[in-house]
């Protein structure tokens, strides 16, 4: 396909992957962060770093939005000094950080008022599985926009799939990540059982993987319980988040969660005793605690 100027404004774990991913395309790729460490990293990478969120929407077609809050993410695109000031018209805004449905919607009419495009793409997938080509790309929009931006999207991760209108995508993102989060936490609880068996935990995930029992977020996030060790894929601080907005967007549907609530219980927990910077898996010392070993 041919190469395009896009933007990334967030380049934290998952918008640094985003970016390799499109780096790996041949696209052009402008990027800018508050840390300028992760500016380092995309230069590394052979893409463009630049001192302001207005110079990457002056000198892109489409922009990325990877960001950690609702607030960051509503101050980048509609700031005075945010996208929407700067960027040319028909350039493509891209909202892929995790945030609410309503925002979600009230960003696509507000951006769309300006002449330019919007569209709701939430990614399910860690970091590390989105450098090496895996997950989802959820879009949310208008059908044609979709279809014009759909290859760029592609080079990210193969297989875009258009759930409906802006809203929509991050209504799934959050039913994802509740899966996400109750998975992690029953693979946390399982390989605890075994190991206060005594089993050999890299023969458990070996023989689970292999079984109707497995999961994902066995396979990703098993080997760390089993080794103790927990560089973030994703950070169990920013999980905190997204575990809110699930429960925010529950109520406003009238769904009910209650294994979601035990698991968030768990979460916070552990966050609260400072594992916020490590990966979510870390929620395996919650039930450590409970056996009384070291967690």
């Amino acid at each position: 396909m041919t190469a395009i100027n896009v933007g990334v404004v967030g380049l934290g774990l998952l918008g640094h992957a985003i970016a390799s991913r499109l780096i790996a395309a041949k696209h052009r790729v402008v990027g800018h962060d508050v840390v300028a460490a992760r500016g380092d990293a995309l230069t590394t990478l052979g893409g463009e770093t630049v001192a302001s969120v207005e110079a990457v929407a002056k000198s892109t077609d489409a922009i990325c939005t990877v960001l950690p809050s609702l607030e960051a993410v509503e101050h980048v695109i509609l700031g005075a000094d945010g996208i929407v000031s700067a960027a040319r018209p028909g350039t493509c805004v891209i909202q892929m950080s995790t945030i609410s449905p309503a925002l979600s919607e009230r960003l696509a009419r507000e951006v769309t008022a300006r002449d330019l495009g919007f569209l709701d793409c939430p990614i399910s997938g860690t970091s590390g599985m989105v450098e090496r080509g895996q997950g989802v790309i959820f879009v949310g929009g208008e059908q044609a926009l979709f279809d014009r931006w759909q290859p760029v999207l592609a080079s990210v991760l193969a297989r875009p799939v258009y759930i409906g209108r802006a809203g929509q995508a991050m209504t799934l993102k959050l039913v994802a990540n509740l899966l996400v989060a109750l998975h992690s936490a029953a693979a946390a609880e399982a390989l605890i059982m075994a190991r206060q068996a005594g089993l050999d935990l890299g023969l458990v995930l070996e023989v689970l993987g292999a079984g109707a029992a497995t999961s994902r977020m066995l396979e990703v996030r098993g080997p760390l319980i089993a080794k103790g060790e927990f560089p973030p894929q994703m950070k169990l601080d920013l999980f905190m988040k997204d575990l809110h907005l699930i429960q925010d967007a529950a109520r406003a549907v009238g769904a009910p969660l209650p294994l979601t609530d035990v698991a968030e219980r768990l979460y916070a927990a552990v966050n609260g005793e400072g594992h916020g910077g490590e990966d979510l898996a870390v929620v395996v010392h919650a039930f450590e605690r409970m056996t009384g070993a070291k967690g």
